[in-house]
């Protein structure tokens, strides 16, 4: 058996290196995707405090004539029975 040539000496230490490298990312990628998965994770966690502003918000936005109306209609109410 023949020594390799130099050719295929490199040829193998690059595909060694090339190797070591994709190795590398595939652990970082793990390691990011770990971390993407805790960001969702905390992110989730806030959901009911937004649903609460939002409800809020919701509320607020409201026109001020339109509560008054729906004021005015629940009073109405109220004195509807009182004169029974």
């Amino acid at each position: 058996a023949s020594e390799p040539s130099y050719f295929d000496q490199q040829r193998d230490m690059l595909v060694g290196e090339i190797a070591v490298s994709l190795e590398k990312v595939l652990q970082n990628l793990n390691k990011l995707n770990r971390s993407l998965e805790e960001v969702i994770g905390v992110g989730n966690e806030f959901s009911p405090v937004e649903a609460l502003w939002s409800q809020f918000e919701n509320v607020m936005a409201k026109d001020p004539a339109e509560n008054e109306d729906a004021g005015q209609r629940a009073h109405g109410d109220e004195h509807d029975d009182d004169d029974e």
